[in-house]
């Protein structure tokens, strides 16, 4: 038995953590995984004794990243899978350009950081990554879902709009009610062939107060959430249990028992 359907809105990938979102028209999910290339790189904020042969979880705040660093939503970025290539567009001219796969492309990127973000450098900026590691913001393997009505429901107690990127969601729902995402915990989704396990609920941090496009921190959506709510949640992460193809446009069922 199924009830409660929505509609899968839109997809974004983060292929750098903290710089800019990419819209997907499709995606492929695996059982386990994150979405491809999400977070596949970071951006290091100070030596953290990262060691790509055994990656392991840290914290945000050991890289460059938008709760504290809001002058990253200033920079247009866009990833080339083809050629593991990364650039960055920064007041309205490229800036940079690099193969992050090459010790080149790699010191291309972080020179750039290292002249543009040097009062916010804790020391030298490294690229980071390792084969299956997201610099996710949870240690787990797992996609983010945002009910675009939850931050429908944010407008109205901030009195203005609310871009959905500020949440840095990869699943943007449409069809729920607001906050019905948090009525989901334990239960599964499925998306085509695909079928998710919603597991957590997502706190949210000071990043969701910078404007992605402006990069400027002029709402305390945090606080706001705690006021009228008594939490600061948007959102949910789920995992994937079984792989498929997904794409706008397509139904979201929620399933009435995790069997």
């Amino acid at each position: 038995m199924t009830n409660t359907t929505a509609t899968l809105q839109s997809i974004y990938r983060y292929p750098v953590k903290g710089l800019s979102p990419e819209l997907l028209p499709n995606v492929a999910l695996q059982a386990g995984r994150t979405l491809p290339t999400d977070r596949r790189y970071a951006i290091e904020n100070g030596p953290i004794g990262f060691e790509p042969a055994n990656p392991k979880h840290f914290p945000k705040i050991r890289f460059l990243m938008l709760m504290r660093n809001e002058r990253l939503a200033g920079l247009q970025t866009r990833f080339d899978d083809a050629s593991n290539t990364l650039t960055i567009r920064y007041n309205g001219a490229e800036a940079a350009r690099g193969n992050l796969e090459t010790p080149e492309g790699r010191a291309a990127i972080e020179m750039f950081f290292a002249e543009n973000f040097s009062p916010e450098l804790k020391g030298p900026p490294k690229v980071l990554s390792a084969p299956g590691h997201s610099f996710s913001d949870v240690a787990a393997k797992v996609v983010s879902i945002i009910n675009l009505a939850s931050v429908a429901a944010i407008e109205t107690i901030v009195g203005q709009p609310v871009n959905p990127l500020r949440f840095r969601g990869n699943l943007y729902v449409s069809g729920w009610p607001a906050w019905h995402e948090f009525d989901l915990l334990e239960k599964q989704l499925t998306i085509g062939d695909t079928r998710l396990k919603v597991i957590k609920r997502i706190v949210r941090c000071a990043a969701v107060n910078v404007d992605p496009v402006t990069a400027e921190r002029d709402l305390n959506i945090p606080h706001a959430l705690m006021q009228m709510f008594d939490h600061a949640d948007c959102g949910v992460y789920a995992e994937v249990i079984a792989g498929g193809t997904i794409a706008a446009g397509d139904t979201i069922t929620e399933l009435s028992s995790t069997a």
